[in-house]
């Protein structure tokens, strides 16, 4: 039975269960920080903006770290014992919130002890009435850009690497794999296959790729050695369709959804041996994951109707899964490289998620007006 990779995300929405799960949390104690920086005011609303997404910082008027000085000339840090600097050089807006976003990074690291994020980029896709276009931005919501222009649909953005994204596009007869720069938007293409193909997801030590084909029936995951392009089947399900894979951190293992219980649940194969072991059974439908460098896994759970972002240890799989957000139309997260925050859509806008327990509400990446989906933040 052959069905494409969007019916997967579609199926199951009649058997939703009827349970509703709120989610009560609690404001983290946060470190109250300072701003008293002159001149161009792109760098304090730059640094303000992302020490607060962060989770680990409260700006206020008499914070226990200070942060002073002027842009064009030197900025200061002190506070807790510690005392950090740098000379400001940028002599316009973006290169002041660049500046911002550096420092930003290193007082999360230095006080927070978390790796820092507001130097990475988050591609997603914007759908504009029968296309969809890439398009790209900083955590802080800044620094838009527009990545493709193909007049067609642009699906499923996956990193390659810190400057480079995979994406399915539709230019000529059917999906192929295309690879764009994010900072020129130069594209080429990487690979066509007979049928169906998309999900291309890079394995972290960047010497192969996981990605659905359909060129032997349904829709199965295989992993392409980038090397020489060579090619191993995994699955071999013939009534059913595989998709959205993601590898472990270590390399070892995939998760990826599978409807071979007729709804979509989420799997883990072995790479080396094929074995694998069914993860998620608890909700309608469970799909969108996302393996995280701490080695949990984010996605997407449909209860009641509708769809909240959960995280589970795939150890024990969904029985010790957390919910994290309250239940809306939550999609597609993709997890920020410390571990704790995701960015996932919502209501067609983006959101960046604090995954603790007793972590914020989710906050708005940008207000552009537009159906903005399928975050991947770059790791």
């Amino acid at each position: 039975m052959k069905r494409t990779i969007l019916a997967i995300a579609a199926m199951a929405a009649a058997a939703a269960m009827a349970l509703t799960v709120n989610v009560e949390r609690e404001g983290v104690e946060k470190i109250p920080v300072s701003i008293d920086v002159k001149g161009d005011q792109a760098f304090a609303k730059s640094l303000r903006r992302n020490l607060e997404i962060s989770g680990v910082f409260q700006v206020r008027g008499n914070g226990s770290i200070r942060v002073t000085g002027a842009t064009g000339a030197s900025v200061h840090v002190e506070g807790r014992g510690k005392v950090m600097g740098f000379n400001s050089a940028a002599k316009d807006a973006k290169a002041l919130r660049n500046e911002a976003r550096a420092l930003a990074d290193k007082m999360v690291e230095t006080y927070g002890g978390q790796k820092g994020f507001a130097r990475d980029r988050i591609a997603f896709v914007r759908r504009e009435g029968r296309a969809a276009e890439l398009y790209a931005c900083h955590p802080d919501g800044y620094d838009l850009r527009r990545l493709t222009n193909d007049g067609q649909e642009a699906v499923g953005p996956r990193w390659k690497n810190a400057s480079t994204l995979f994406y399915t596009g539709f230019l000529g007869a059917g999906p192929k794999i295309y690879e764009v720069d994010a900072q020129s938007g130069a594209k080429r293409l990487k690979w066509s296959f007979k049928g169906l193909t998309t999900g291309a997801c890079v394995s972290p030590d960047g010497n192969r790729v996981a990605i659905i084909l359909s060129i032997h029936g349904n829709p199965e995951l295989y992993v392409i050695n980038m090397a020489n392009s060579s090619w191993t089947r995994l699955t071999n399900t013939r009534n059913a369709s595989e998709g959205q894979p993601a590898w472990s951190p270590d390399g070892r293992q995939i998760v990826y959804v599978s409807d071979e219980t007729r709804y979509p649940q989420l799997y883990a194969i072995d790479v080396a041996t094929k074995a694998k072991r069914r993860l998620t059974s608890s909700g309608a439908q469970n799909v969108d994951p996302d393996w995280g460098p701490d080695g949990r896994i984010a996605y997407i759970t449909k209860r009641g109707g509708q769809s909240m972002v959960a995280v589970m240890d795939p150890r024990s799989g969904d029985k010790g899964a957390r919910l994290v957000t309250k239940p809306g139309s939550w999609e597609h997260p993709s997890w920020a490289r410390d571990s704790r925050h995701v960015v996932a859509s919502r209501d067609n806008a983006l959101f960046i998620v604090d995954t603790l327990e007793d972590g914020d509400e989710p906050v708005q990446v940008f207000l552009n007006k537009g159906k903005w989906i399928t975050p991947s933040w770059q790791k």
